[in-house]
C-alpha cells in the first residue's frame, strides 16, 4: 500500500464537522426545542452507524460463503467476524438503557413531531435481516402490508435487492450440504447414528417398563414421555417426516444439511470440525442477541407510550414482542440440542476417519 505523504488531520479524517452537524431537532426548528431530543437524534445515528459495521462484517461472511469450497481458515475468519457481529448487538442493548434516561414525559415533548417517521423505516437494518435470512413469509405484517411499505421507493429498491441475493442462511445450508463427512467407504454417520439412537431409546423405553420403583401409573406417564421423545427423533431421522415439516414451515434447514450440522455439533472435540461447530454456535448466539434487543426495545417503547401507537402505525411495543418471537434465522440450529446424544453413546468413528478429523481435511486421503 503506497503511503501519503500528505499530512492527515484528525478531525478531518473522521469528517468530525460533518458528523458533528448532522443533528437537527424538529422541536428546535419549529421554535421550542426539547431538550432529550438530541439525545434521541444521536442515540438513533449512531444505531445506523453500528449496523453499517455489522453489513460491513456480515457482507464479508457472505463473500467466504460464496466459494464453492470453503477452506478452514475462512471457517475461522467467519467465527472472527461474528464475534465483531456480536459484540455491535451487545452495545446496542446496552445503548437502549442510555434512552432510558429520558422519561416518558420529556419524550411527549417532540414525540408528535416525529410522525410518521420510524424505526420500521430503517433501510440498514431490513438489509441485516434479509442478508440473515429472515424471508419475508417469517416475518410479522406491517397492518395488512409489506414490511417495505413504509420504505420510499429508492429505499425499497435497495432492500428488495437484498431479498434476491443468497442469504447467510441459504450459504450455510448449501455449505453444509456439500461436507465430506456424512460418507466414507466403510463408514455412514446417518445409519450409525440412527442405530445409536434407536438403542438408546429401547434402553430408555426398557428402563421404565421394568422399573420397580415406579407405580402403574408413573410407568404409563413416563412412557407417554417416552413416545414424545421418539416422535422427536423419528422427525429427524426420517427424510420424508422431515420434509413435510419443511414444507409446513416447522422447520428450514434440509435434511442433509441437518445431518451435517449434528455431526459437527457430536463430533466436534476433532480439531477440523472445532471451527464449523464454533461458527454454528455463533449464528445461535446472533439469533439470541438479536431477540434480546428486539425484546429490550419492545420493553422501551412500553415504557415511553404504554399501549398507544407507534409513530410507525403500529401497535407498538405488542408488535416488537411478537416480532422478537418470531424474526429468527437460525432456530433449526439452536433446536439440534434436541437430537444431541451422550458421548458414551456415539458411534465409534473408524482410525482413518479420526486422523482426517485430526486434520486438514482432502477427498484424497480417504483412499488410504
Amino acid at each position: 500500500m503506497k503511503k501519503d505523504s500528505k499530512s492527515l488531520y484528525y478531525k478531518d479524517y473522521l469528517k468530525l464537522d460533518e458528523l458533528l452537524s448532522s443533528q437537527s431537532p424538529r422541536s428546535k426548528e419549529l421554535g421550542k426545542e426539547a431538550h432529550d431530543e438530541t439525545l434521541f437524534i444521536i442515540v438513533h445515528q449512531v444505531y445506523e452507524l453500528w449496523f453499517k459495521l455489522f453489513l460491513h462484517e456480515l457482507d464479508f461472511i457472505l463473500k467466504l460463503f460464496r466459494e464453492k469450497e470453503v477452506d478452514e481458515s475462512n471457517i475461522g475468519r467467519g467465527v472472527e467476524s461474528l464475534n465483531r457481529i456480536l459484540e455491535i448487538q451487545q452495545l446496542s442493548i446496552r445503548q437502549i438503557r442510555l434512552l432510558e434516561t429520558m422519561t416518558a414525559l420529556n419524550f411527549l415533548e417532540f414525540r408528535d413531531l416525529l410522525f410518521p417517521a420510524s424505526g420500521f423505516q430503517s433501510v440498514q437494518f431490513r438489509m441485516i435481516e434479509n442478508k440473515l435470512g429472515l424471508d419475508e413469509n417469517m416475518r410479522l405484517k406491517y397492518g395488512s402490508s409489506s414490511y417495505k411499505m413504509p420504505l420510499a421507493k429508492p429505499d425499497a429498491s435497495e432492500v428488495t435487492k437484498t431479498e434476491k441475493e443468497p442469504s447467510l442462511f441459504k450459504l450455510v445450508e448449501a455449505w453444509l450440504e456439500r461436507t465430506p463427512f456424512l460418507e466414507f467407504k466403510n463408514f455412514f454417520f446417518w445409519d450409525q447414528y440412527s442405530e445409536a439412537v434407536n438403542n438408546m431409546l429401547a434402553e430408555d423405553k426398557r428402563h421404565i417398563s421394568e422399573n420397580p420403583n415406579l407405580s402403574a401409573d408413573e410407568k404409563t406417564f413416563h412412557l407417554k414421555e417416552y413416545a414424545s421423545t421418539e416422535a422427536n427423533f423419528e422427525a429427524i431421522l426420517n427424510e420424508d417426516a422431515h420434509h413435510v415439516l419443511v414444507r409446513e414451515g416447522h422447520r428450514r434447514l434440509s435434511h442433509k444439511a441437518t445431518q451435517a450440522a449434528l455431526l459437527i455439533f457430536l463430533y466436534r472435540d476433532h480439531p477440523i470440525l472445532h471451527l464449523p461447530f464454533k461458527f454454528l454456535s455463533k449464528l445461535i448466539d446472533l439469533d439470541e442477541s438479536l431477540t434480546a434487543w428486539r425484546q429490550q426495545h419492545a420493553l422501551l417503547a412500553q415504557r415511553m407510550i404504554g399501549t398507544k401507537i407507534g409513530t410507525g402505525g403500529t401497535t407498538g411495543n405488542v408488535y416488537l414482542s411478537k416480532a422478537a418471537e418470531t424474526h429468527k434465522v437460525f432456530t433449526d440450529f439452536a433446536n439440534l440440542s434436541t437430537y444431541l446424544i451422550p458421548r458414551s453413546a456415539l458411534p465409534d468413528l473408524p482410525e482413518n476417519i479420526v486422523k482426517n478429523l485430526g486434520f486438514y481435511y482432502s477427498p484424497e486421503s480417504d483412499e488410504s
